[in-house]
């Protein structure tokens, strides 16, 4: 039988883990979200606000919607080795 302190410690490193993360995916994502405004401004749409936030904004819903799907397949993937194992 485990100990239950063995398994709050792994409970509580694992959701600290999420926890950081989740906040270094946070400021790569803020720094990647400058740097493509930027660029749209500069070489796509400069001096049109409207056109380069419409810009961006298709552009980031696409790569969500990408990377959404990749990572979808893949645990899919991986819940299915699982179930192979087991």
């Amino acid at each position: 039988m485990p100990n239950k302190k063995s398994g709050l410690r792994a409970e509580f490193l694992k959701t600290m883990t999420q926890l950081a993360t989740a906040g270094f995916g946070l400021v790569a994502a803020l720094a990647w979200n400058e740097t493509i405004q930027d660029l749209i401004n500069r070489f796509i749409a400069p001096g049109n606000g409207l056109r380069s936030k419409l810009f961006y904004a298709l552009i980031v819903t696409f790569l969500a919607v990408i990377v959404t799907y990749i990572l979808g397949k893949m645990t899919q993937d991986a819940a299915n080795d699982e179930e192979k194992i087991k």
